[in-house]
């Protein structure tokens, strides 16, 4: 090493580099226009429906590593010795715990899609009430 200097770990060496997180508009805290009151998110449709494809796009990331989770839940000792059959037993409860715990992320990803798409229903009923007020009163959008 350089001037003696120990190595320094860098995790992104070590897997594909993370995309950029896409910044999102809306505020917390403040209660919405709609009269509603406490605290809660406001966001366009725009946002709605970028965060909703977000969280579905992560969903789908823990589904592909379920493939590999699977394969490591049925991984076989190299022979047919004691050592090697105890090694793969644990190498499958491994597999199993990865496996819940990339099932639950995922559901969870999809949960929080759901819930923005939950949103963006609720965004355009409240527009077509709107513009619908906004004909009967004469006006034009």
């Amino acid at each position: 090493m350089p001037d003696g200097q120990p190595p320094v770990y860098d995790p992104n060496t070590r897997r594909a580099p993370l995309r950029p997180i896409t910044p999102h508009t809306g505020t917390y805290g403040a209660p919405s226009d709609s009269g509603a009151s406490g605290p809660g998110f406001k966001y366009d449709r725009a946002t709605l429906e970028q965060l909703a494809k977000d969280w579905n796009d992560m969903a789908n990331e823990f589904s592909d590593d379920l493939v590999f989770a699977t394969a490591i839940q049925r991984a076989k000792g190299p022979g047919l010795e004691y050592a090697s059959g105890g090694n793969a037993d644990m190498i499958n409860a491994s597999g199993n715990a990865l496996y819940s715990t990339l099932m639950a992320r995922k559901e969870y990803c999809r949960s929080m899609a759901a819930k923005f798409q939950a949103a963006l229903g609720k965004y355009a009923t409240t527009e077509e009430t709107h513009t619908t007020d906004i004909k009967q009163t004469g006006g034009s959008l």
